[in-house]
């Protein structure tokens, strides 16, 4: 028995020195790939560094204290990052109210015929606002954009381009010029590093409420579901967004905003070697600085609180070209009339507002100022320019979309990440025309300060703003401008006999210190 148990001593213990072995066997297996893993990501940071055409930053976003810059204010091709302008655009109407999530977007035929990646949508189609939304921030669709663009630029993208560049430089992103709505190549189309993650902060700071869509991880569009390009969100901790972006002559780039115990830092790589050794970099950056970056920001938080995007977001069906225009007038006629109610809507008081403001579908650029509050962000509190004066033209919207022609300058064939599904999908037709004012009143610059139901309501509300704004509307002229609105008619309450611009925009803030919302037109 003792020569028995002894031999079954021994195997028990052989057993169990087998299964220890092989135990600390996988351990050290496990731990020398993750030690090949962080040296890889090590030696692709290190050599994307060291690429001639990188440019970078971090931003403590409660601060504003830049924690890195290498090549910052270096002009540098945008690509797809042009969608975060593009995106911005986009939620500032839907806060002020010219549009809805279901508003649907018509696909003129330039359009649809963008290079991928794409929706896939034909000519003739729509999608809805929150389905292009979602494209960009997923997918970055280059159709959708271009769709969105052409929707809030009244029919026209080299317009909503000029309305993009003068919404950059009221923001501070002074060295940035758009060309499109998309990011396709064009060799005038500029940004830098620094320029872009003021714009990451602007996106989170002023929209909150919608800010959640860049961390979408899949959407539902039709029988496809999109995933993200954005390789970062869900694998780095605290990663919520922003945006990717890719062409031959930028690179690769990188948007990306991170808040976790208490900190958050936006964070830019520009012209990456390769989608690895980018977000190799990235990585590399918000491990090194974000244990630097404050836990204590001033009196309001410089990036709010954003509600995180669902694993999965379905969006209904697209609609079909057959029901397209059944649908275009029973959606259509439901769309509230751009109005100053609208078009005058402060943007969330939790940081620096952009001064220039814009409206669409006037006949021409309109802009207004609004007073910024106080901010210890050094990034975003500096003085903001002057509204950038942007050429206007008229323009009287079509009922079908216009194929406008590209913007001439260099435009190479690829946009990076082309491997999309050949899906096409497609839906209705393009908004008819909205109502155009009556009458027109004074000519040159003018200052609106609402819209009443009736032209004595409106010279009343005139007399009230001028006895509050004192001698800065002490020479102006107080006209009421009668509109059509779904068969009502409303006056718009207006101050003319403004010599320039400049002179508009000094009443407005006048009226705006004084507590009056308005904002500065060319009549």
């Amino acid at each position: 028995m003792q020569a028995k148990s002894g031999i079954v001593s021994r195997s028990v213990s052989s057993v169990s020195s087998s299964r220890s072995g092989s135990f600390f066997a996988r351990l050290l297996a496990i731990l020398s790939v993750a030690v090949t893993i962080v040296m890889v990501d090590s030696v692709n940071a290190d050599a994307e560094a060291a690429n001639p055409k990188y440019a970078g930053i971090v931003v403590d976003a409660k601060t504003g204290n830049v924690l890195y810059s290498e090549n910052a204010d270096r002009l540098q091709y945008p690509a797809s990052l042009t969608k975060m302008m593009t995106l911005y655009m986009t939620f500032e109407a839907l806060e002020q109210g010219r549009i809805r999530l279901d508003t649907p977007v018509p696909f003129s035929a330039y359009a649809s015929a963008q290079a991928p990646t794409k929706l896939g949508v034909r000519a003739g189609g729509t999608i809805t606002v929150e389905q292009g939304i979602l494209g960009l921030v997923t997918l970055s669709a280059n159709d959708a954009a271009t769709a969105l663009g052409e929707m809030l630029g009244g029919g026209s993208e080299d317009r909503f381009a000029q309305l993009m560049t003068a919404k950059a430089h009221a923001l501070g992103m002074t060295r940035t010029t758009y060309r499109n709505a998309n990011g396709l190549p064009n060799t005038a189309q500029m940004t830098t590093a620094r320029d872009q993650a003021r714009l990451g902060i602007a996106l989170r700071q002023h929209f909150p409420q919608y800010y959640g869509y860049f961390s979408t991880r899949a959407f539902k569009f039709g029988s496809r579901t999109i995933r993200s390009h954005n390789r970062l969100v869900g694998s780095v901790r605290g990663v919520d967004g922003i945006k990717t972006g890719y062409t031959r002559a930028a690179g690769f780039n990188l948007v990306s905003s991170v808040q976790v115990d208490g900190k958050s830092i936006v964070g830019v790589v520009m012209g990456g070697a390769s989608t690895p050794a980018r977000d190799a970099q990235m990585r590399n950056l918000i491990a090194t600085y974000l244990p630097k970056a404050s836990n204590r920001g001033g009196s309001s938080a410089l990036i709010a609180q954003a509600a995180p995007a669902p694993a999965m977001i379905v969006t209904p069906a697209p609609v079909q070209p057959k029901k397209a225009q059944q649908m275009a007038k029973t959606i259509t006629a439901a769309q509230p009339p751009v109005s100053a109610a609208a078009a005058d809507l402060s943007l969330p008081h939790k940081g620096p507002l952009p001064d220039a403001r814009y409206q669409v579908a006037e006949t021409k650029v309109a802009y207004a100022e609004t007073a910024a509050p106080k901010s210890d962000n050094p990034l975003v509190a500096q003085p903001m320019p002057a509204p950038t004066k942007v050429k206007t033209m008229a323009f009287k919207q079509q009922a079908a979309v216009a194929a406008p022609k590209p913007t001439p300058a260099s435009m190479p064939s690829e946009q990076g990440d082309t491997s999309v599904d050949n899906v096409t999908t497609a839906s209705t037709t393009p908004s008819p025309t909205r109502a155009a004012s009556t009458s027109n009143g004074p000519t040159g610059w003018v200052v609106q300060v609402g819209v009443s139901p009736s032209r004595q309501m409106a010279m009343d509300l005139l007399e009230s703003a001028r006895s509050k704004a004192g001698k800065a509307l002490a020479s102006a002229k107080p006209f009421a401008v009668a509109y059509a609105a779904g068969g009502d008619q409303l006056f718009r309450a207006r101050f003319g006999g403004f010599d320039d611009q400049r002179d508009a925009v000094n009443a407005c803030k006048a009226l705006k210190k004084a507590g009056i919302k308005c904002w500065a037109a060319a009549q």
